[in-house]
């Protein structure tokens, strides 16, 4: 592993995006609810979440209501455009049923993509697109004209 360069941070404990959304509790429930996600920490205007995974390591998000005197400068309230949580699983067509079965709207059904992933996707409250992968073989030669130098 590369040593960090001095301009790098130094002990870096976390990472995890920030969604500035009047739809905080209602975000909470969805990712405890549907995805498995646990409360870390919570107020009445943030919540973050967290989430281990199979391989050792963990999956943060947090809300936080757009009015709170804390809201860092700079994020405007999301809007649903421009940010995709990936987020890779085992089984990406079992999650699907599941989802739907639970009654969460599918924005972009199940598809095996020729690059090589299954994958669906679901919006939580706030308007953030979930996207929910499997890794899988990509279709032959697809890669190909990507990959030449």
């Amino acid at each position: 592993m590369p040593t960090p360069s001095p301009a790098a941070l130094s002990q870096l404990t976390s990472a995890y995006p920030l969604v500035t959304t009047a739809t905080v509790q209602a975000s909470r429930d969805f990712f405890v609810q549907h995805l498995g996600f646990e409360v870390v920490f919570e107020a009445s205007w943030f919540v973050l979440l967290s989430r281990n995974s199979t391989e050792g390591g963990a999956a943060s998000i947090a809300f936080m209501a757009p009015d709170h005197p804390s809201r860092p400068p700079g994020p405007e309230v999301f809007s649903g455009q421009g940010l995709l949580l990936t987020l890779q699983v085992d089984d990406a067509r079992r999650e699907e049923a599941r989802l739907r079965a639970a009654g969460v709207e599918i924005a972009y059904a199940v598809q095996h993509e020729p690059w090589g992933q299954v994958r669906f996707q679901v919006r939580d409250p706030s308007g953030l697109v979930l996207d929910i992968v499997e890794q899988a073989e990509p279709a032959e030669g697809f890669w190909d004209p990507y990959m030449a130098g």
